[in-house]
């Protein structure tokens, strides 16, 4: 079997918060995470190069032959032939940023020494390349995943039959899984493909378009409207009106209220008519928060909704602006617009914010997850509490009253 090792560079700063507590390829979109999308298309198995924090639940295997490959660089056919073509001692290029090289034990050893000057690089220039770059990439590169991971999952296996108490439109692109139980709803599969996963449920009422996604066990709510490009991971539920939307595992937005143009994060819950606007009212340019340059930053976007980092949670009737970024472990509620960027372990709303002790969190994160019968790992916890050190700089309330001023006249909610 092929030994893959995924790495991570500078990019994985600009994917921030939903790179905190993964690497680059452990981010969730279409039907897989990118690990598992190379691991398919490679016939691998794949281990990673990541942040030292991150190292100990994602550490790296070195066989004899290795395969380095770029985690925010998404296999495509033409790609993927031209890496297995690849010789000992290649690298691949693309505007200078390694993509993939095929190394030896000895040459691995030396390049993580800086210590390897006998690589043979060339530049990519023609080959089709789908890439990760930014935040919103995730939602923007959804669709075409979804219709690549469709392909790859669902060749040569024939779909469940549907139910004749629904209707549909363009049966031979939806597929339907084991154990899947979906009665009196709509399926439109026009414009892409529908993938209803194992044990997965979408109930009576349901309007779907295509592209769209949900893995095991998740669940789509009476009522629902789906568009498509959205992607709901294993165990979501997802109610109201979702709009080319990824949503990581285990998120809940079980009732109504508008989602478009966004990413939620894992073990995140929406409260019921939490809405979020993706279109500014003068339709003009998104600015979204970088963690890269520490202020807001054109995104050359006209649609952008919620960014919202693993393990938080919002009240009901949340107000979210176009482009917010919201940390990790966040408990947000009030009901005036939210600012447009709350960073990890913040407590509160409007312009009353705190920080959200780590214990208090922890418990909070556990109930939930007990619920559904996980448990929050002490792993977990101690990467966690790496971030919360790390993102103290961005909770200035810790600091004096007046710097917590200061901090809502610099994340205006109208930005």
């Amino acid at each position: 079997m092929i030994n893959i090792i995924l790495f991570d560079n500078e990019i994985r700063d600009h994917l921030l918060p939903f790179t905190f507590k993964r690497p680059v390829c452990e981010i969730y979109m279409g039907m897989l995470t990118n690990r598992e999308r190379w691991e398919k298309w490679m016939n691998g198995k794949a281990s990673y190069i990541t942040q030292d924090y991150l190292s100990e639940q994602f550490d790296i295997t070195i066989s004899e032959l290795n395969y380095l490959i770029n985690g925010s660089v998404l296999p495509t056919p033409e790609l993927v032939s031209l890496i297995k073509q690849m010789d000992h001692g290649e690298a691949m290029l693309l505007d200078g940023e390694l993509v993939a090289a095929v190394l030896d034990r000895d040459q691995f050893n030396r390049l993580m020494y800086d210590d390897i000057e006998d690589l043979s690089s060339y530049e990519l220039k023609e080959t089709p390349l789908l890439k990760i770059n930014h935040l919103w990439d995730i939602f923007l590169l959804n669709e075409p995943t979804i219709n690549a991971d469709f392909g790859l999952l669902t060749a040569g296996r024939m779909s469940q039959p549907i139910s004749a108490t629904n209707t549909v439109i363009d049966s031979g692109k939806i597929f339907i899984e084991e154990g899947a139980r979906m009665e009196g709803a709509t399926l439109n599969a026009t414009n892409g493909p529908i993938y209803i996963g194992k044990n997965a449920e979408v109930m009576e009422g349901a309007l779907i378009r295509g592209p769209f996604a949900m893995g095991e066990k998740a669940v789509v709510k009476m009522g629902a409207k789906i568009y498509g490009g959205t992607a709901l991971g294993h165990h979501c539920v997802v109610g109201g009106e979702v709009k080319n939307v990824v949503m990581f595992p285990h998120s809940h937005k079980g009732h109504e209220g508008y989602l478009g143009n966004s990413v939620i994060g894992e073990w995140c819950n929406l409260g019921a008519d939490t809405n979020c606007s993706n279109l500014k009212n003068n339709w003009g340019e998104i600015k979204i928060w970088s963690y890269v340059t520490g202020a807001f930053e054109p995104s050359g976007l006209l649609k952008a909704g919620l960014f919202m980092g693993d393990f938080s949670m919002c009240g009901i009737n949340s107000m979210f602006n176009t482009g917010t970024i919201t940390g990790l472990c966040c408990n947000i509620f009030g009901g005036d617009f939210l600012p447009k960027f709350m960073p990890s372990f913040s407590w509160g709303g409007t312009n009353n914010f705190t920080t959200y002790i780590p214990e208090k969190a922890f418990d909070a994160v556990e109930r939930m997850m007990t619920i559904h019968g996980h448990h929050l790992q002490t792993e977990e916890r101690l990467l966690l509490m790496n971030v919360f050190e790390e993102t103290a700089k961005y909770r200035p309330w810790e600091q004096k009253e007046e710097t917590g001023r200061k901090f809502f006249k610099i994340f205006d909610r109208t930005e």
